[in-house]
């Protein structure tokens, strides 16, 4: 269902955000995600060539690139910025190498924030972490599903449980999916 028809207006930015999910030969996957930032007038801009930015040229565009292991592990992790408004903001994405180490996995969003938010890091950098991590995810399920039908048997619950609507403990399809951890709604409750 499409959105519903606007009043007459006017286009004046455009934010393009692409994540790509690549599986390598060794085993491991490459996750990248790209910002790029377009007017549709000429901006003054000081500190780039010419004192300005023309039409379509990109105010900003940069990506991120980490390796992951089917846990989500992060073994690797590069950023780079090719436009960007100031010349000292390229300065910050060495920083990102820090995301090495980390796991895709609940606290990801809050611990990223913590290291790269305010003057630690890059606004539109950290704001790719979290397309960056969900494409992780996509990309790497097919694989991972096996690893969790061999645990469908077990305990511990899915760990998208709870995560969305569809996902909640007496949704349908928890309950046609992972039968022992449906919990039905109780109706006297609340």
């Amino acid at each position: 269902m499409p959105l519903s028809e606007p009043v007459e207006r006017t286009l004046l930015h455009t934010r393009q955000v692409v994540c790509r999910g690549y599986k390598r030969q060794d085993g491991l996957w490459d996750i990248e995600a790209t910002l790029v930032d377009t007017k549709t007038y000429e901006m003054q801009m000081s500190e780039r060539p010419g004192g300005k930015i023309p039409v379509g040229e990109p105010l900003h565009e940069m990506a991120i690139r980490i390796t992951v292991d089917l846990e989500l592990n992060i073994i690797d992790a590069e950023a780079v910025m090719e436009n960007t408004p100031f010349r000292m903001c390229p300065s910050i994405a060495e920083r990102f190498k820090a995301l090495a180490g980390l796991k895709i996995a609940r606290g990801f969003t809050r611990k990223t924030r913590d290291m790269f938010g305010g003057v630690q890091g890059c606004t539109h950098l950290l704001e790719l972490l979290g397309p960056l991590a969900t494409t992780a995810f996509q990309a790497t399920h097919h694989e991972r599903q096996y690893m969790d039908e061999w645990q469908a048997g077990s305990s511990n619950p899915p760990p998208m449980l709870n995560s969305c609507h569809a996902f909640a403990e007496d949704s349908e399809v928890v309950r046609s999916h992972w039968p022992a951890h449906y919990k039905p709604h109780n109706e006297g409750e609340g």
